[in-house]
Parts: C-alpha cells; sequence; structure tokens
C-alpha cells in the first residue's frame, strides 16, 4: 500500500467529507422535487407548468424544517449520547490512571482535556463526542481500562483524540441528523399508508406510496454517503494515533483485544454505535455478497486496520 502523508490523508478525508455532507441537502431537495413532480403529473387538477411554483412555494418550509431538526438535534447532542450508552462521569479520584494517560496525550498536542465518562461494561470498548471545546467527551467501557495495558489504552485514547482534533464528531452528528430526517419521512409515510389502507382510499393510498419510496431511497442513499464517511474515518484516526504515540504495535495489539469483545449491553441505537471504535451491538451473519453487505458497514474490517498499523 503506498504511503500518504498524515496531513495529505487529513486533506483528502476533509474534502471528501465536505462533499459527502453537501450531498445530504442536495439529496434532499432532489427529491423533493421529483416529490413535486410526480404529484404534479398524476393528479388531474394540476397541469405541468405548476411544477416550479409548488416547488419554490415547499423548498423553504423543508429547508426550515430541517434546520429546525439541527438545532434540536445539535443542542441535545451529548446528553442524547450519554442516555443512549448509560455512561456516567469518571472522577479523577477514581482513575487516576486514565486521567494521566489523556492529560499527557493532550498536552503534547496543545488541546483541551475532554471530558471523561465510562460506560460499566467488561467489554472493550471507547468513542468519541461532542461538538465543542465545552461538550468534547471520551467515552471508555470498563472493561478496555481493566484489561488493555497502558500503552494499549493510549493508542485508543489517542485514536478517538484524533477524531476530536479533525472534526469527525461534528460531521457524525451532521449526517446523523439527515439520516434521521429521511428515517421520519419513511416512517411517517409508512404510518399514513397503513391508515389509508383501512379507508380504502387509493389514490391517496398512490400518492403516499410514491412519498414512501421516496422516502426509501433517500434513507438508503444517506446511509450509503453516512457510513462512506465513517469509514474514512477510522483509517485516518488510526494513522492519527500513531503520528500522537509513535507506536503502531500498541494501537494494533489493542484491536486484537477489542474485536474479541466489542459488544455494549447498553447501546441499541445505530447511530450512537458507529461512534465506537469498533461497532459495539451484535453483527448479524450477511445476507448479501460481500462487496454489497460492506457497502453499509459502519468500520472498515478491523483486520484491514491492523494490517495497515503493521506496515508503520
Amino acid at each position: 500500500m503506498k504511503y500518504i502523508g498524515i496531513q495529505e490523508q487529513l486533506r483528502k478525508n476533509n474534502f471528501r467529507s465536505v462533499l459527502l455532507l453537501l450531498s445530504f441537502p442536495g439529496l434532499l431537495i432532489g427529491l423533493l422535487w421529483f416529490g413535486v413532480f410526480l404529484w404534479v403529473n398524476f393528479n388531474s387538477r394540476t397541469q405541468p407548468e405548476d411544477l416550479n411554483k409548488y416547488f419554490y412555494s415547499l423548498a423553504p418550509f423543508v429547508l426550515i424544517g430541517v434546520g429546525i431538526w439541527f438545532l434540536i438535534a445539535w443542542s441535545s447532542h451529548s446528553s442524547m449520547i450519554k442516555k443512549a450508552t448509560s455512561s456516567k462521569t469518571l472522577s479523577r479520584k477514581e482513575n487516576m490512571r486514565v486521567y494521566n494517560l489523556v492529560e499527557n496525550l493532550c498536552m503534547s498536542v496543545g488541546m483541551k482535556t475532554p471530558k471523561i465518562y465510562i460506560i460499566e461494561d467488561d467489554s472493550l470498548n471507547a468513542f468519541a463526542s461532542g461538538i465543542s471545546e465545552s461538550t468534547y467527551a471520551v467515552s471508555f467501557s470498563r472493561g478496555i481500562i481493566d484489561r488493555l495495558d497502558d500503552e494499549e489504552l493510549k493508542g485508543v485514547i489517542a485514536h478517538e483524540l484524533t477524531h476530536i482534533r479533525n472534526g469527525d464528531v461534528k460531521l457524525m452528528i451532521v449526517s446523523i441528523v439527515f439520516v434521521g430526517v429521511f428515517s421520519f419521512i419513511t416512517q411517517a409515510s409508512f404510518r399514513m399508508i397503513t391508515r389509508g389502507s383501512r379507508k380504502k382510499n387509493s389514490k391517496s393510498g398512490g400518492i403516499i406510496l410514491v412519498v414512501l419510496l421516496m422516502g426509501l431511497i433517500g434513507y438508503l442513499l444517506s446511509l450509503l454517503f453516512r457510513f462512506a464517511l465513517s469509514r474514512k474515518r477510522e483509517y485516518l484516526a488510526d494513522a492519527g494515533a500513531v503520528e500522537l504515540t509513535k507506536d503502531s504495535k500498541a494501537l494494533a495489539n489493542a484491536l486484537r483485544k477489542i474485536t474479541k469483545d466489542p459488544l455494549i449491553e447498553a447501546v441499541e441505537r445505530e447511530d450512537v454505535a458507529q461512534m465506537f471504535i469498533e461497532h459495539p451491538t451484535k453483527k448479524e451473519k450477511a445476507s448479501f455478497s460481500g462487496t454489497f453487505s460492506r457497502l453499509f458497514a459502519t468500520h472498515p474490517p478491523i483486520q484491514d486496520r491492523i494490517q495497515i498499523l503493521e506496515q508503520f
């Protein structure tokens, strides 16, 4: 594998991430136009020339609605993450070892020490979260603290700090919000179809079916975009951890231990699960071909990550 410098990797990944994030509102507006197009052409009381009129009248409300959705998700992100993972503050007195490792790494790169949380679970996993210096946090499972040695744990900490330094956590929040928009459209359309079928109104049912189809298409595409962003960022965070610790083998060893037992019982939400260093929920047996199923993976194969780390 051709070696690319850390800064070059960062520039390329940031550029790709910006393109991915810009595609979300573009996808939303595109699906809105397509929906209006279908409605105008299948509604006997409208004319084709009414397309732009209806589209321009609806677009501001859609954008305002998404904006409000963003503000709510943005302001409540930290509390949502803590609730979804059952994490709590790790006191300095309880574990000076973790605080020393985190603070030493932060001082080496001149960044403010994030909050430190713990998940009371014997499995091995960790993740970073937050949207600003006042909300940045790194959360560790009890198992990863107890079962990794200092060098291995330092590699994991450096990986999560790199996610914060690179702005990955902010980007993931944005992508999670957009996926939530399409998920809401799909679920709402499904409920409307169910109610419409009870009333046996085939005409309204047809319109709702079109909306459901649009929501499903948007949801699947936004999932692909979000997961692609997540996979790219994991490789870059591994490289950043090596740059911080100057020890690729320690992180590789940590990943080997993590992959044997990453399951966190409290984590059920997929949007939260993707933030961990390794996916923390039960893995379903693949029902698709290997290439297709990997499109929907939130993380790159951990063996690929270990192999790359061993090449440093």
